[in-house]
């Protein structure tokens, strides 16, 4: 059974950092793609960062410069490093995996961050 395991969230100061990191494990092939998405209250989940396998990284434009993604692919883990953190970060994270063939997509359970002084 595929697992992906989520840390690192919780109530952090504006202007302050954050380290999210997630474990996928029981995957027969390694993740093509892993990635942080995150829903905030009353809006729709969208992509926050993504890397590859081969370690292309796509980031949306709100946390260019701030958020660093990297993964270690021996391991299935991904981290997403959050610096200078703002009150419109709070949302809930969540891991994403993606294996390319067959077409599979996994999900974590999320973890809340919360920005606020």
């Amino acid at each position: 059974q595929v697992q992906l395991v989520e840390s690192g969230g919780g109530l952090v100061q504006p202007g302050r950092s954050l380290r999210l990191s997630c474990t996928a494990s029981g995957m027969i092939y390694s993740p093509n793609r892993m990635g942080w998405y995150r829903q905030a209250p009353g809006k729709q989940r969208e992509p926050v960062a993504t890397i590859t396998s081969g370690g292309r990284t796509n980031y949306a434009d709100s946390v260019k410069g701030r958020f660093t993604i990297a993964r270690d692919g021996a391991k299935n883990t991904v981290s997403l490093q959050m610096n200078s953190l703002n009150s419109e970060d709070t949302a809930v994270y969540y891991c994403n995996a993606e294996v390319w063939v067959p077409k599979t997509t996994y999900w974590g359970q999320g973890t809340q961050v919360t920005v606020s002084s």
